[in-house]
């Protein structure tokens, strides 16, 4: 129940030709704080709950609890969600031994793209694919439930 996870900026779109799978993916927030966060989610025809815990120092290592529920029930929790629903389509894409999980965002997060990878070990070595940008592993501001809030159009307004 523990997520190791490293988490980039996409800086082209060579992902989607490389691209094994595609979903889109609808999700809300019951909570956003930042000790346990608990998301809703409707990948494809599929349902999940998640609860997160709070990130290590460096933001590889934290707490994840997941589990399938019916597609009914997880409309009916987005309902119940707090203001701010992410959506996006993920591509899932092979790179060596390891799944990149790249998140094009739409909504108030247009123009977001972030590419997430999984890992046993906090130092466990992983090819880079050349669309991989800079690293952003540890900055809460690129959190699905920080961008609920905070979403990624207001940052470019403000800059």
């Amino acid at each position: 129940m523990i997520e190791i996870e490293r988490k980039f900026l996409v800086i082209s779109e060579g992902y989607k030709k490389e691209a094994q799978q595609k979903n889109r993916i609808v999700q809300g927030f019951l909570n956003t704080d930042p000790f346990r966060t608990v998301r809703v989610r409707i990948k494809g025809n599929l349902g999940y709950l998640t609860i997160k815990g709070k990130g290590n120092q460096n933001g590889t290592t934290r707490f994840e609890w997941e589990r399938e529920i019916p597609l009914d029930e997880a409309e009916a929790l987005l309902q119940l969600a707090e203001p701010g629903a992410i959506d996006k389509v993920r591509y899932e894409v092979r790179v060596g031994d390891h799944v990149f999980e790249v998140d094009e965002f739409f909504g108030d997060n247009e123009g977001l793209v972030v590419a997430e990878v999984e890992l046993t070990t906090e130092d466990e070595r992983y090819q880079k694919p050349s669309w991989l940008g800079a690293e952003v592993t540890g900055q809460t501001k690129y959190y699905n439930a920080q961008l609920s809030k905070n979403p990624f159009k207001k940052w470019q307004a403000e800059k």
